[in-house]
């Protein structure tokens, strides 16, 4: 009877404190570590050991993480002076639901893989040095309502699939590089959907549509000024080149006339 209560002590143990670690927590946070430079030191207990159990049940070993029912549920690690790249191992920690990494300089581009954290509901990549496309396939996380990637150097047109996300209630993608038309189905949204104003797309030279205003007239460039000087010089000249043949050939057709009466009076009559 003491063995069998023993068994279920420890099975109850087990159960509650979330002592088996996931090995896809591990594997995204070991991949995420190496892809990142901390300059600071601001992970000091980001190693190796803690990796291998970063949560306990509904606690967190891990700084910046927050865990639920033993894995990793939200990942903030904003304002720590970060580079390197965002590693496309990050896709592993599958129960993701939150993701921020603002205001760091981290660069590179942002992984597509992220297409496989299907629960992920808050993406913020804002303020820092990420270039290169917005990944179509970030459609793929139906559940996202924040995707904040402003002030960054993405370029490239918005993918029109992130219009499908109709959880989506704050989109950001200003002060970046990024170039085309903004989808109707981001910039002009219908029924219940929430909508996204201008202040969501400044700041990207080569981006036009609504809800942005009217490009304005850059007026004529400096090729094209060069070009009408070189067109209208070109003009020029053919008029006066045509200008001199005439008056040559009206010349010409006088001193002809002129000769020809000169030599008909010194002709004698017969």
């Amino acid at each position: 009877m003491g063995i069998i209560w023993g068994q279920l002590l420890a099975v109850a143990l087990l159960f509650f404190s979330g002592a088996a670690a996931d090995p896809n927590d591990e594997r995204c946070l070991t991949h995420l570590s190496q892809s990142l430079v901390d300059p600071f030191k601001n992970l000091q207990n980001w190693t190796k050991s803690t990796f291998a159990n970063p949560c306990q049940g509904f606690t967190s070993f891990l700084q910046g993480a927050t865990c639920n029912n033993g894995r990793i549920y939200k990942l903030s690690l904003p304002n720590l002076s970060l580079k390197g790249t965002i590693s496309p191992f990050l896709s592993n920690c599958t129960n993701l639901q939150a993701l921020d990494l603002s205001s760091n300089s981290i660069s590179g581009p942002i992984p597509p893989e992220l297409q496989y954290l299907v629960n992920l509901a808050v993406l913020n990549l804002s303020s820092n040095l990420l270039s290169g496309p917005i990944p179509q396939q970030l459609a793929l996380c139906a559940y996202l309502n924040v995707i904040d990637l402003h002030d960054n150097r993405l370029s490239g047109p918005i993918p029109q699939q992130l219009g499908l996300l109709v959880r989506l209630s704050v989109f950001d993608v200003s002060n970046n590089r990024l170039s085309g038309p903004i989808p109707g189905s981001l910039g002009n949204r219908s029924g219940n959907l929430p909508r996204f104003n201008a202040s969501s797309y400044e700041g990207n030279r080569d981006l036009y549509g609504y809800p942005l205003p009217p490009l304005k007239s850059k007026g004529l460039s400096i090729l094209a000024i060069v070009g009408i000087g070189l067109g209208s010089g070109l003009v020029s000249l053919v008029l006066s080149f045509t200008a001199v043949c005439v008056w040559l050939r009206v010349s010409e057709q006088k001193l002809s006339n002129e000769e020809e009466g000169k030599i008909s009076q010194l002709m004698p009559d017969y």
